[in-house]
């Protein structure tokens, strides 16, 4: 008899809650700790890089300007290799390419859209010209003489994406 009485009563209860979807907002974020400008600046000339800075009169934020070695591949003077070869050459060329984004010494890279002479470019950001010419050249693709390296300095602001 309890059974019968207690059966309905809880069904009601059950049937009477309202399912409530909650949601949980994150207000205040802790805030990720951002090195200033100054101590920026201070790192990346201990580290070797070519900066100057300035101030932006809209914001007032300190713009760093770091020098940037853009790597123009061309198409190199030994380019008769057979396309076993050249397959070859290519997954080598990636992985160099994947190498030096992954340990930070390149930030972007990628091929030209047209068959020009300049195949591709990639931006290290490493402190000087030595470095970033010895990086390229230990491309396969630069070693086997299919490509060519012409380098060049060149700034940008840090921080800013590409859009």
């Amino acid at each position: 008899m309890k059974t019968r009485i207690l059966l309905p009563i809880f069904m009601l209860l059950l049937s009477s809650c309202e399912p409530k979807i909650q949601r949980e907002y994150i207000v205040e974020p802790c805030p990720e700790e951002k090195a200033s400008a100054a101590s920026q600046i201070k790192e990346l000339k201990e580290r070797g890089f070519e900066i100057f800075d300035y101030i932006d009169e809209e914001t007032g934020d300190t713009i760093i300007m770091k020098q940037y070695f853009m790597a123009f591949l061309k198409s190199g003077e030994n380019r008769n290799q057979n396309k076993e070869e050249t397959d070859s050459l290519q997954n080598l060329h990636m992985a160099h390419l994947g190498r030096m984004y992954e340990e930070g010494y390149a930030d972007i890279s990628g091929p030209f859209g047209d068959d020009g002479d300049i195949r591709g470019i990639t931006i290290y950001n490493v402190p000087t010209l030595k470095i970033a010419d010895s990086l390229a050249h230990l491309d396969p693709m630069v070693k086997s003489g299919r490509l060519a390296i012409e380098m060049h300095p060149w700034w940008a602001g840090m921080g800013y994406p590409l859009r």
